[in-house]
């Protein structure tokens, strides 16, 4: 059976509604925000093929395909398991612009790869396993009552995360509180949940200096948290930096998430910036990309840990040893994950109660991606359409 060839390539993005959440004041960021309603959009990207066969991916954000029309001409014409040869003619052709784009069409492919063969993506790359622990990983801290808004606020949605079966839980504090306050939630929540769950703190780089992070890591160390990540101001990119934070702190670092794709992961790893290695299917190049990354880094014997949800981001759990929990998120004791558009046939969520009663998420078992899109709403809620042919 000839393998089904690339005629077209369309990009959609759309918006949905938000309720109760609204825009932090300092980055902007989404925030609980009672009353408000927050209207974010999403990109959805299909690879036409000159048969049935159609590859889809939601997600990655405006700015990433921006950059398509630079390397997109040259995909058409080529079959669809070419994804090696795209791969790397894209890095070439977007060395100057961080790899925008890459990343989505190759997911695209994947999904169409699968479809093609009627198998998930998994078993593609390769089975491990189709369940997996996930922790619940907080939206930043807010000051509304009832919500995220006081130390004694996160060690009860905690509390309550373990209530409903999650082992592990990720603080995203306050983009702009008092030092005191960054290490007051991290000494609650460890005193709360600290002997019965794994803890990680994820400040997103949100900390002044150094010196403020070398303080909160030491808290840290006291309750014995898993893993603490992108602590301060440099954006998560020194080597150096974090190197030295290493050497005066106990607890392990989780880098890696602002540098894209895996020559920059494997030069931070081998300066020995980072425990964890961060991947994101987004930024990383994509399925092909962060196996990549997942491979180069059970080589050196370290282990990898996905950003965020999604189905793309299960299967590559699903085909993989060294990683450990999937990031369910962003969740919130009062309000919907932010990522959470109405768009799936099938009953997908990434919400707080995705998990089943033993704490894990499951990797869709149907073919490609395993995801049952809603077309009719993307396209009735377009606002704006590009195709590439």
């Amino acid at each position: 059976m000839a393998v089904p060839i690339i005629k077209k390539v369309e990009v959609n993005e759309f918006t949905y509604e938000l309720k109760d959440i609204g825009s932090e004041s300092t980055i902007g960021i989404p925030i609980y925000e009672p009353g408000a309603t927050r209207v974010s959009s999403q990109m959805a990207i299909r690879i036409h093929t000159d048969t049935d066969v159609v590859g889809e991916y939601v997600g990655g954000s405006k700015t990433e395909y921006s950059a398509l029309p630079m390397f997109i001409g040259s995909t058409l014409g080529r079959n669809i398991l070419a994804r090696e040869t795209i791969y790397n003619d894209a890095k070439q052709a977007l060395r100057q612009h961080a790899r925008m784009g890459m990343s989505q069409v190759d997911m695209a492919l994947w999904d169409a790869a699968g479809k093609y063969f009627e198998t998930p993506i998994y078993q593609l790359l390769g089975e491990y396993r189709t369940s997996f622990p996930a922790y619940a990983s907080t939206y930043v801290g807010d000051d509304h009552p009832g919500g995220l808004s006081s130390p004694e606020a996160y060690a009860d949605f905690a509390e309550q995360c373990y209530d409903i079966g999650y082992r592990a839980y990720k603080i995203h504090p306050w983009q702009d509180a008092s030092l005191d306050k960054q290490i007051a939630v991290v000494e609650e929540v460890g005193k709360r949940v600290g002997d019965k769950m794994d803890l990680m703190l994820d400040p997103f780089c949100a900390y002044k200096t150094f010196g403020d992070a070398v303080k909160v890591g030491r808290a840290c160390d006291e309750w014995g948290y898993y893993w603490y990540e992108d602590p301060f101001k440099d954006g998560g990119v020194s080597a150096f930096a974090h190197r030295k934070l290493r050497e005066i702190i106990k607890t392990p670092l989780l880098q890696l998430e602002h540098q894209r794709g895996l020559e920059p992961h494997m030069d931070f790893i081998l300066a020995d910036g980072t425990d964890f290695v961060r991947i994101d299917q987004d930024y990383d190049g994509g399925i092909t990309g962060v196996m990549k990354i997942a491979h180069a880094s059970e080589g050196l014997g370290l282990d990898v840990e996905p950003h965020g949800p999604g189905a793309s981001r299960r299967h590559c759990m699903a085909a993989m040893r060294n990683s450990n929990f999937y990031e369910l998120g962003l969740v919130h004791p009062k309000c919907q994950n932010f990522v959470h558009a109405p768009i799936y046939l099938d009953g997908y969520n990434d919400d707080l109660d995705a998990i089943d009663e033993n704490g894990h998420v499951q990797v869709s078992d149907k073919p490609g991606m395993g995801l049952e899109l809603d077309w009719k709403y993307i396209e009735s809620h377009t606002i704006d359409h590009n195709v590439y042919e």
